[in-house]
C-alpha cells in the first residue's frame, strides 16, 4: 500500500438497511450527523437503501422496493412533458378547424 493516502479517522459506524431495519456495525470514515444506540453504545448512523440482506443477488429473492416514492418522484418530474405533448396535438386541431 502507498503510504499517506489512507485516511486515519477510521471508527466504528453502525450502517441500517432501511428496507428491512437491518443493522451492523463496521470501520469506516463515513461522515454523518445521525446516531443509533446499539447494545447501549452509541454509533454514527448511515442509512442504505439496499445492503447484503436485501440485495436480490445475496437473498435470492427478487422483490420490488419502492423506497421514498420513487416512481412517483419519477412521474411527477416528467408530468410536464406529458402535458406539453397533450397540448400540442389540441393546438393542431384547431389551426385546423380554421
Amino acid at each position: 500500500m502507498k503510504k499517506g493516502i489512507h485516511p486515519e479517522n477510521y471508527r466504528l459506524v453502525a450502517f441500517k438497511d432501511m428496507s428491512n431495519e437491518d443493522v451492523f456495525i463496521t470501520k469506516s470514515t463515513a461522515e454523518t450527523k445521525e446516531t443509533l444506540t446499539v447494545d447501549g453504545v452509541e454509533y454514527p448512523l448511515v442509512k442504505l437503501e439496499i445492503s447484503r440482506t436485501s440485495h436480490p443477488f445475496y437473498t435470492g429473492k427478487s422483490k420490488l422496493i419502492d423506497t421514498a416514492g420513487r416512481i412517483d418522484k419519477f412521474k411527477s418530474k416528467y408530468k410536464k412533458f406529458k402535458k406539453e405533448e397533450a397540448k400540442a396535438p389540441e393546438a393542431d386541431a384547431k389551426s385546423e378547424k380554421k
